[in-house]
């Protein structure tokens, strides 16, 4: 595989930089926990000059013509796709997903430079009639200047381009810290800008060990230059922010679902990623007219995953990230089996497979007082829980602090939009899984985010409105 885009160094200001320190860290492939290579490891300080940058930036970059910020969006996403097959190979090494994943995701970061590109000109102002004849008012949107990106380890490509999208797009400057984990997809994206003609100053990156991620963090929340944080993950972060945080997807399975459909839409909403996505399904509630049919057919698709090297193009399951990862998957298994649960399939750790492989699982039997019934399990582990009426079903998927993503399976159209208003979750999926595009709004209700992105709702997190009220002789 070529390494033309691969980049060990941090980029600021338009260079590509090592760090006062140059430090480096190891990043490891967690199909074997081979190391891939070392990245330079930056601090607050180093991020400092990156936010300083940015700052500098930020005017010029602002008074460009949305015209020609879309244009250079637009080739941003041309190179992208002239990159899928080495982009998708670097992005499965670093991650673990299935090359085919890893493929798509590509193409899914590439969408939202598509979107924002065109949105870049529709950042409309409106006028709007005083109570009084004479004066009007002049309604403006302004980018807000600098924003702090934090970009998670678990979609690292789609996360920058729905982030760093909209905030091209709408004129502000952007510094984004890359995850330890997956840091060189990140940057070579940031490459790609580069190469497009992206100006200096105006999209900067860093790369950092975990130890100085806290730094940085703090140097975004508050250095009085970042004007805006956007942050997925599961930290808390303070100032102007949008925040896309952890999500416990239910996914209700009602008597009149086409399980047909149940099974497709489990593969992508509890497998994809090995589960390691906020929005993958964990607690099916399935009722009971279906239960014992539905967990037959979703035994047999879970059993069914191959688990594997994921540039194997047969491979459903890679590993989980890294070790921590796999350490909580197993700790809420066994929590579970200890309190009586029934293990139908899977349940331990693959170590035939390699070292950070857990089995696809499926548990019956949950109750309250299991873990894994409240906590973000974050791997391939599917909770079963039988129910008996539409209104149990609704009150045990709204009965969580989180609300990202809720999932439901129903032929019965009034039910479909009765439950769709009755679940507290800010992405539904009715009779699909596929909830997330360059078009739609992504974000969460109660504890699982502030804002949205995505879609044209992407671009007010990174503007503000700016009324002036003027008086006329009439």
């Amino acid at each position: 595989m070529s390494l033309s885009l691969r980049r060990s160094e941090s980029y600021i200001n338009g260079e590509w930089v090592k760090g006062r320190a140059e430090k480096l860290f190891q990043v490891f492939n967690p199909k074997n926990g081979s190391i891939i290579g070392e990245v330079y490891d930056l601090d607050a300080e180093d991020t400092k000059a990156a936010v300083d940058a940015a700052y500098e930036a930020f005017g010029p970059w602002s008074k460009k013509t949305a015209k020609e910020r879309s244009a250079l969006l637009y080739k941003w996403y041309s190179l992208i796709l002239e990159n899928i097959p080495e982009l998708g190979e670097m992005l499965t090494e670093e991650n673990g997903k299935p090359l085919a994943e890893g493929k798509g995701e590509i193409m899914y970061a590439a969408s939202f430079l598509d979107w924002y590109s065109a949105e870049a000109r529709r950042v409309y102002g409106e006028t709007i009639e005083f109570p009084v004849t004479n004066r009007r008012s002049i309604i403006r949107k302004e980018p807000v200047g600098v924003a702090g990106i934090i970009v998670p380890w678990n979609f690292p490509a789609g996360m920058l381009t729905r982030k760093v999208g909209p905030a091209l797009a709408a004129g502000c400057t952007v510094v984004v810290k890359s995850p330890e984990d997956t840091p060189y997809i990140p940057t070579a994206l940031v490459e790609l800008a580069n190469r497009a003609g992206i100006p200096r100053g105006v999209l900067n990156i860093v790369s950092c060990s975990r130890s100085n991620a806290a730094g940085i963090g703090q140097l975004f929340s508050s250095d009085p230059k970042v004007s805006t944080v956007s942050f997925t993950g599961s930290c808390e972060v303070g100032k102007r922010i949008s925040l896309e945080l952890g999500g416990l997807a239910p996914l209700i399975v009602f008597d009149s679902a086409d399980l047909s459909k149940v099974v497709s839409g489990t593969l992508f909403a509890k497998f994809r990623n090995c589960g390691q996505a906020c929005i993958s399904a964990q607690n099916f509630f399935i009722q009971e007219g279906i239960y014992d049919k539905a967990v037959e057919e979703i035994t047999k698709l879970t059993k069914s995953l191959k688990m594997g090297d994921p540039m194997d193009s047969t491979t459903s399951i890679g590993p989980l990230i890294n070790s921590r990862g796999l350490e909580k998957v197993e700790r809420l298994v066994n929590d579970a089996k200890s309190k009586g649960a029934t293990v139908i399939c899977g349940g331990s750790r693959a170590t035939d497979v390699g070292e950070l492989y857990f089995q696809p699982t499926l548990l019956t039997g949950i109750t309250e007082d299991m873990d894994i019934l409240h906590q973000e399990v974050f791997g391939p582990v599917i909770n079963v829980i039988k129910f008996k009426t539409e209104e149990e079903a609704i009150r045990r998927a709204n009965d969580s602090e989180r609300g990202l993503a809720s999932y439901f399976y129903s032929s019965d159209i009034s039910q479909c939009y009765r439950v769709m208003e009755a679940l507290q979750a800010g992405l539904i999926g009715c009779n699909d899984t596929t909830v997330s595009s360059a078009e739609t709004p992504f974000g969460g209700y109660k504890q699982s985010g502030i804002g949205r992105e995505g879609g044209k709702y992407g671009m007010d997190e990174f503007l503000q409105i700016k009324m002036c009220a003027i008086g006329i002789d009439i």
